[in-house]
């Protein structure tokens, strides 16, 4: 395969904002000024160099509280989403005694199924089916609850298909009957108001990669009311993070983060209008100008920037390798994309093989532009004509 040039590389339209979005350049200043003077330990607040590492992290853990209105001393900082995935699947049940109970989803990621799977020797997991459209109901939930049952862990917004689920009313469930619930809010934070001094969310994670910030923080929000010493460590060394996540903290990658949560709550409403008007164009411009193709997940009560298509009777391997200069999409989950199996959201939803190999998830984001849109929609358009004749 001919790689890209850089010329290419400029021209190409990055619509894969689900999987990462590019960093904001307001959160590159931040971070620059960081790197080059804020470099000792959080953790050695007992000379100049630690405390200005301390306060700039509190600082940060302050910004990420405010976005999702959480109280004070809630987040734990962790390297990714995946890893506060696991620490609260894992460090939530690691004291719970053999045949204790989890409930969960099949549209889940990865992140929070795997950690499941590995548990089944001693835990069991019920994991609840999804409708066509990619949704959880309550009632599949409270139905599924036991007396064993310790924890739930629902996906706020789902990765792939872009579906909401109904967090608060499973959460309430949850709490009326003491159980931990879990959710995967990584597409959901900095894109959705989320309140956690009103929603009934025990353990929330997200990360800042998603929100025009940098790879390789993240956060796992921790109700103390609830959890209490429910959640136990899952890795071992200096005790930082109030003993639940060790290790010295990336204090520019944290700063970053901080400045990504600020930025994403004063822009939240006009990312929301503007993504949208993106969105919903780019699907009129297919409806109206290509034949066979077919929405995947929730028409309405989906996230905004999200648009699931297959295009049907063209692989959407083909697809790709067609665009690849010209825009950057996924055929699924980022972090499953080099898996050759098909998507396993698509078919927790029962969607026949055919519609789940010829799918492709757009993710638009706060730096795309209309102009981008109608340019990729001709583009496609001629495309996806073109592939039709091939693969009639």
């Amino acid at each position: 395969m001919t790689p890209l040039t850089a010329a290419s590389y400029q021209r190409c339209v990055f619509l894969d904002n689900h999987s990462t979005t590019p960093m904001d350049p307001r959160v590159i200043a931040d971070m620059e000024t960081a790197f080059r003077s804020v470099f000792g330990s959080a953790e050695s607040r007992h000379h100049v160099f630690g405390n200005a590492s301390g306060n700039a992290v509190d600082r940060s853990r302050s910004s990420i509280e405010r976005l999702c209105g959480a109280k004070s001393g809630t987040i734990i900082l962790t390297a990714s989403a995946t890893e506060s995935n696991n620490l609260a699947i894992l460090g939530s049940v690691g004291t719970s005694k053999d045949g204790s109970h989890i409930v969960s989803t099949a549209s889940e990621h990865l992140s929070v199924l795997l950690p499941l799977r590995s548990l089944n020797a001693r835990i069991e997991s019920t994991i609840l089916s999804v409708d066509s459209r990619g949704e959880i109901t309550v009632d599949q939930v409270e139905a599924a609850i036991g007396p064993k049952t310790v924890l739930v862990s629902v996906i706020f917004v789902n990765n792939e298909v872009g579906t909401i689920n109904p967090i608060a009313d499973i959460g309430a469930v949850c709490r009326k009957r003491g159980i931990l619930f879990h959710t995967d809010a990584t597409q959901a934070v900095g894109k959705l108001p989320i309140n956690l001094l009103e929603l009934p969310i025990d353990l929330m994670s997200f990360s800042a990669h998603k929100i025009y910030g940098p790879k390789g923080v993240g956060a796992l929000y921790v109700n103390r009311e609830t959890v209490g010493t429910r959640l136990k460590p899952i890795m071992y060394g200096g005790g930082q993070e109030n003993g639940l996540r060790p290790g010295t903290l990336p204090v520019p990658l944290v700063s970053g983060f901080g400045t990504a949560c600020d930025l994403a709550r004063e822009a939240m409403d006009d990312d929301a209008n503007r993504i949208g008007a993106m969105r919903d164009r780019l699907w009129e411009r297919f409806q109206n100008e290509i034949p066979n193709i077919v929405l995947n997940g929730n028409p309405t009560n989906r996230l905004y920037n999200n648009l699931n298509v297959s295009f049907l009777g063209i692989p959407s391997e083909a697809f790709m390798t067609k665009l690849r200069g010209i825009i950057a999409v996924s055929a699924g989950s980022a972090c499953t994309s080099s898996n050759p199996e098909p998507s396993h959201v698509l078919m927790a939803m029962g969607i026949h093989s055919d519609r789940i190999e010829s799918a492709i998830r757009f993710g638009i984001g706060r730096f795309n532009t209309m102009a981008e849109i109608e340019f990729i929609a001709d583009q496609i358009r001629d495309t996806v004509l073109e592939l039709r004749l091939h693969f009639r």
